[in-house]
């Protein structure tokens, strides 16, 4: 299959750009790229699909999302959300509470929609549900395969809900990652072990879970210091800050997801630095929830790898971006700073991340990477060129421009119809559960 006739964005090492590009994929990579008219020429019997001058780059990647909280949009929460430890106790773990499998599947299944209509095309999830924890992650994955999005997912570890619930947490955990060894879907789904935070794990369990990981994997997907009362509760319960407590239970790794990081300070810093630890950036959650801006030029200074996820608050990554773009120069009172910020994080630090996780390049058009390509509605009122595209994305794009969605070399949006599953019953089966859900939150 060769998409041809369109603006190509490739996002790869030497920024190349192509004004009428054209992409040679076969089966789930990408085996040329080029201009339209050389790519055509070298591979004259491959079916050809005209993206009639459409943008064309690559799929976008999610670095940190809550599947679970699906429901919650139009919700009301019926106790105070005052602040971030009424947030969790009252609006999110009053939600997960009342989840059963058939609300996790349902839950995915409109998530990873919305997000292929965005063009997400990899999304790294981070799911609770302690009424529902046994073969949750595996209901997560059946709604994945069903629509043909990449995927990791975890399930976090917790002791609000009690030490039966928390041994099931662990044991969902090592089941889907023994799981995923065994049979990622061709290399489609992807496991890590999920903590919640540090002030709902005590060291009875972090042992636990460390001792359930020996020899087996040592990547993580944990929140840090998104409210400043995980750092109290650090200090005060164990005489040292997030990170480092973290740290002294093997947790801060190269393969571990240090998510938020907005109270972290310069030693921290450090010990992320140190193990080469990616923090994930949730600007507008952060935003949502109030909790303050995260040092991220500062660790950008220090040379962490800063990559972006979204928390659940949308599934357009666009949106993320500018929101991010304007809170890094808000919080710093410098309009110099942002832009070129923002862009590294999703566009250079993304594809480092989460490309380590598969067998090969994901967030990149270039050959041999996977064939996660979106296409755009995108007719532009000034030039874009190899040097500007940049600004056109921050200013010009959205995730509801997206035209077409293909992931692993299939389309699985096309002309903005879901092709695999329809989408208009998923959503009434959703709304209707959801009205049952709200009666309990």
């Amino acid at each position: 299959m060769i998409l041809t006739n369109g603006v190509i964005i490739t996002n790869d090492e030497n920024n190349s750009f192509y004004e009428n590009g054209a992409i040679y994929i076969k089966e789930n990579i990408i085996a040329d790229i080029g201009d339209a008219a050389e790519i055509t020429k070298k591979y004259p019997d491959e079916e050809i699909i005209d993206v009639k001058n459409r943008l064309i780059m690559p799929g976008m990647i999610c670095g940190h999302s809550h599947i679970y909280s699906a429901y919650a949009r139009g919700m009301a929460a019926s106790k105070p959300t005052d602040n971030f430890f009424n947030v969790l106790e009252n609006l999110w773990w009053t939600l997960d509470r009342t989840l059963t499998l058939e609300d996790v599947k349902l839950n995915a299944m409109t998530t990873y929609m919305e997000s292929i209509q965005n063009g997400v095309t990899t999304l790294v999830d981070h799911h609770s549900g302690p009424n529902s924890v046994e073969g949750s992650l595996f209901k997560l994955a059946e709604a994945a395969k069903e629509l043909g999005i990449r995927t990791s997912l975890c399930y976090e570890l917790s002791d609000r809900d009690g030490k039966e619930i928390r041994d099931k947490e662990i044991k969902e955990n090592i089941e889907w990652i023994k799981a995923c060894k065994k049979d990622d879907n061709g290399d489609m789904l992807k496991a890590m072990f999920g903590l919640h935070a540090s002030f709902t794990l005590s060291d009875e369990t972090l042992y636990k879970a460390q001792e359930a990981m020996a020899g087996l994997y040592d990547g993580y997907h944990v929140h840090v210091a998104e409210g400043i009362e995980d750092e109290w509760d650090s200090v005060q319960k164990h005489g040292k800050r997030v990170v480092e407590r973290l740290d002294d239970f093997g947790i801060i790794t190269e393969n571990t997801l240090a998510v938020h990081g907005v109270h972290i300070n310069e030693r921290e810093m450090d010990i992320l630095k140190e193990h080469n630890t990616p923090v994930i950036f949730n600007p507008e959650s952060n935003m949502n929830n109030a909790v303050g801006c995260p040092p991220i030029l500062r660790m950008l200074e220090k040379g962490i790898t800063v990559g972006m996820g979204t928390d659940a608050y949308t599934n357009d990554m666009f949106d993320s971006m500018k929101v991010s773009n304007i809170l890094l120069s808000h919080n710093a009172c410098d309009p110099t700073k942002g832009f070129g910020e923002t862009l590294d994080i999703q566009f250079k630090n993304n594809p480092k991340i989460f490309s380590k996780y598969f067998k090969k390049d994901i967030g990149v058009l270039k050959k041999d990477a996977y064939a996660d390509i979106i296409t755009f509605d995108y007719n532009p009122y000034t030039p874009l060129t190899k040097d500007n595209w940049g600004g056109h994305i921050l200013f010009g794009l959205t995730g509801r421009l997206v035209n077409d969605t293909i992931i692993n070399g299939e389309f699985v949006m096309k002309d903005k119809i879901i092709v695999k599953v329809d989408q208009k019953e998923i959503h009434a089966k959703s709304r209707e559960r959801a009205k049952e859900i709200w009666k309990h939150v």
